[in-house]
């Protein structure tokens, strides 16, 4: 077992950490006198971090070798997305959530993880083979099948999430730039054709705003300017822990969530801000580190894929935030509340640890 800890990444362990921590402190600090959503988030932490010890300790090799345990994952995680029309709770005009007494569980944010593994296995069995537009096509389906039943709740920001990973696990997987090209064509048309025929009103006025969030400051504009508002009030310093005006008095809305990127820097500053970031990076250096170094095409793609996921949530989160993409509902990984994101977070760590100790 001591051998076994040794060989762990625990620098990449300590930047999760510290990157959970800046939440725990902007949760802490707009919890009110109860602070449920902090204690509720320090047990999620506690269960994220064992279950990560745990998958630690399972060799990775499992999942490359044998193709029954990606397979049956995947098939459960599609029941989970189908079972939420029967079983579901809407929260915040999405039906995304179970509930379960005073715990609530989003299976999209396993699906995230478990389609990451089985791109990776998918891929890596045909690295070879990648100029055949059909490895494409059937692993569109894999992504379509999660995606379309995630879109049908609605979560546009969480679709967005699983075709970046889709498209990035196929880059790194070496697909050809000729059928990159035909991909943002056809990504384009569907978008345009999603405008039309699909998105809600309230998605479209998503989108409206985003461009001019003055023309319905009362409304749909509302968050992203009490967002811009936040985080310029915070100036270099921040306005201190418990002190921001916006989080404090509940004009920022999702403080804990959607937005706390913008409560942490009204309370830390810019520079908070920027600490933060920097620890973004550090830790998707070093997820970055094990793809390059790791010693197959599986555990390469599987860190790769993580690494896009993150990326894309991260960019996705924080352009919201600043007012420069539309918002969309994507937490900010490991630093939002949620024990749904955070466990399945911890349960990839583990997967990229066992990856680490069985070099």
């Amino acid at each position: 077992m001591l051998l076994h800890l040794k060989r762990l990444d625990w620098l990449l362990i300590a930047s999760a950490l510290l990157l959970v921590t800046f939440g725990l402190i902007s949760i802490y600090s707009s919890g009110g006198e109860e602070l449920t959503n902090f204690k509720r988030q320090i047990l999620w932490l506690a269960i994220g971090f064992f279950l990560m010890l745990f998958v630690s300790f399972l060799d990775y090799r499992i999942l490359k070798n044998y193709k029954a345990p990606v397979t049956i994952i995947y098939i459960f995680s599609l029941l989970l997305l189908i079972g939420l029309f029967i079983f579901g709770v809407s929260v915040r005009g999405a039906t995304s959530w179970y509930h379960f007494g005073p715990v609530s569980f989003e299976p999209v944010e396993l699906a995230k993880i478990v389609l990451i593994l089985l791109l990776a296995k998918y891929f890596s069995m045909r690295h070879i083979e990648m100029y055949r537009v059909r490895h494409i096509i059937v692993s569109g389906i894999y992504v379509f099948l999660a995606a379309g039943l995630v879109f049908m709740q609605p979560d546009i920001g969480s679709v967005l999430i699983l075709i970046s990973i889709w498209f990035g696990v196929m880059v790194m997987a070496g697909i050809r730039i000729k059928h990159i090209a035909a991909l943002a064509v056809i990504g384009a048309i569907v978008l345009s054709a999603a405008w039309l025929f699909a998105f809600q009103d309230y998605q479209k006025d998503r989108l409206i705003s985003f461009v001019n969030p003055q023309s319905d400051p009362r409304g749909s504009g509302y968050n992203v300017l009490q967002s811009v508002i936040a985080i310029g009030s915070g100036g270099v310093w921040g306005k201190g822990i418990g002190e921001g005006t916006q989080t404090q008095l509940g004009f920022l809305p999702e403080a804990q969530t959607d937005f706390i990127y913008a409560a942490i820097v009204e309370e830390m500053g810019l520079v908070g801000g920027v600490m933060l970031l920097l620890c973004f990076v550090f830790f998707i250096r070093r997820v970055m580190n094990i793809s390059k170094y790791s010693v197959n095409n599986f555990a390469r793609l599987v860190a790769a894929g993580f690494s896009v996921m993150l990326i894309s949530q991260i960019l996705i989160n924080i352009g919201m935030t600043l007012g420069l993409l539309p918002i969309t509902g994507i937490p900010l990984p490991f630093v939002s509340y949620g024990g749904s994101s955070l466990i399945s977070l911890f349960l990839m760590l583990g997967i990229l640890q066992s990856i680490t100790a069985n070099k």
